[in-house]
């Protein structure tokens, strides 16, 4: 695909077909989506489809429309924001003479161009070739009758498609292999932190919601933060520091999306289990976009897969199994009147912050409220140490508040002591006590 390529974008709303988001944000969606591979827009449009036809999904007519209007426009790319077979993709790009991709297509572009680390590449390219694959499969079905025999016996369409199913299964096998190693490392870095005293907040929420620009404000770090979607795709964490917490590890997640193609969802599961393991889940939600509550559903659906939310069915509210502060970012960009009611409904709930990452408004709150939620379960200690134990020490100093400290006349055997008044969370008072040191 060619960046800078003009194209027509084309979400199909098809008859009795039910999705998250009402068409006018698919589309809006899958504009963003072109813009962030640097694609050119040339006309964008919803294309209502009452019966689905096997070959080329819209009827005859609108196929000869969208020629007209991609002639008019002088696009050479047309994009239609859903799942096109191969066969229709194929018969498309015949009577239409210029190249046509999906949704699921589109979004493979995207995380082929950003995936940044050894992982990423991995995963991007095996959910790449199990898109190929099935689409090899399908569109080749015209040369399974050429077959005239078993192994080396078969006709010539059955031996190129065996060839290039046989290469493609090959490559996969060996990319699942270098995964799995991979994952086996990333299961052992998180054994270490899960033992490390420091706890893990993970930031998760829809594609451009703010994630990245939230990193970077509470790290001071530099990760690639634009108003694009899918800005960020391979997991980054920092130390942080927070009032009555001094030290803190924050990942970067991948953003969620609607209908993300099966094949990423399998990709990135690795990723998202990141999540899985963290102390405090920050659910990032651009509160100005007219689709938000739609965009939290299918975040929680995300959550949900993981094992991390349960109920929400009937209006239930959902539960999460690991704390989670809702982030209602690009507090700036409401007007007025909206502003004021959602800050009243956000006065009310204590699992809510109001926030601005592009203006910085609120950040101190958010560090705050991180704070309080990280030791919520925490309580205070009082330790008398021998002076000569200056690694306990050393230790509570860094893993601990320490909120009084004095040093007390010599015992018995006159040896030096230490008294510290010490706020712990249950993390770091398991860790002190396996110390062995009273």
């Amino acid at each position: 695909m060619t960046r800078g390529a003009r194209a027509l974008v084309i979400c199909p709303d098809i008859r009795g077909q039910i999705h998250d988001l009402p068409a006018e944000e698919r589309l809006a969606e899958a504009v963003g989506l072109a813009h962030a591979i640097g694609i050119e827009v040339a006309e964008s449009y919803i294309q209502p489809i009452r019966d689905v036809r096997p070959a080329t999904l819209f009827g005859a007519g609108q196929v000869e429309q969208i020629g007209t209007q991609a002639e008019l426009a002088e696009a050479e790319l047309i994009i239609v924001d859903g799942a096109l077979t191969a066969i229709q993709q194929r018969t498309l790009e015949e009577k239409l003479a210029r190249k046509v991709i999906d949704r699921t297509g589109l979004i493979l572009e995207i995380f082929g161009e950003r995936a940044a680390t050894a992982e990423g590449r991995l995963q991007v390219e095996l959910a790449h070739l199990d898109y190929q694959a099935s689409r090899l499969v399908r569109s080749w079905t015209h040369l399974e009758r050429q077959r005239g025999g078993y192994g080396f016996l078969g006709g010539p369409g059955e031996t190129q498609i065996e060839a290039d199913r046989r290469m493609i299964r090959t490559r996969m096998a060996r990319l699942r292999r270098d995964l799995e190693q991979v994952k086996k490392t990333r299961a052992l870095h998180r054994e270490r932190r899960t033992r490390a005293p420091w706890p893990v907040i993970a930031l998760v929420g829809y594609t451009n919601a703010g994630k990245s620009t939230i990193f970077n404000r509470l790290t001071g770090a530099d990760v690639m933060a634009e108003d694009l979607l899918f800005a960020t795709l391979d997991p980054t964490m920092r130390a942080i520091s927070l009032p009555a917490v001094e030290k803190a590890i924050l990942s970067d997640t991948v953003g969620f999306i609607s209908d993300l193609p099966t094949q990423l969802v399998a990709a990135f599961r690795a990723t998202l289990e990141e999540v899985t393991n963290a102390d405090l889940i920050l659910h990032v939600r651009d509160i100005a976009n007219p689709a938000s509550a739609a965009q939290k559903t299918q975040v929680l659906e995300v959550l949900r897969g993981l094992g991390v939310v349960s109920g929400g069915e009937e209006g239930e509210e959902p539960v999460s199994s690991i704390p989670m502060l809702e982030v209602w970012n690009k507090w700036d960009l409401l007007a007025d009147d909206v502003r004021e009611d959602l800050a009243a409904r956000a006065a009310e709930d204590d699992s809510v912050v109001p926030l601005s990452a592009e203006t910085g408004f609120n950040m101190d709150a958010l560090e705050t409220r991180i704070g309080d939620a990280l030791t919520r379960e925490a309580s205070v200690c009082e330790f008398v140490l021998p002076t000569s134990a200056g690694r306990e020490i050393a230790w509570l100093h860094a893993h601990g508040d320490v909120l009084e400290e004095e040093e007390l006349p010599a015992g018995e055997g006159g040896a030096p002591r230490h008294r510290l008044l010490v706020r712990l969370g249950p993390k770091e008072r398991g860790q002190f006590e396996s110390f062995g040191v009273s």
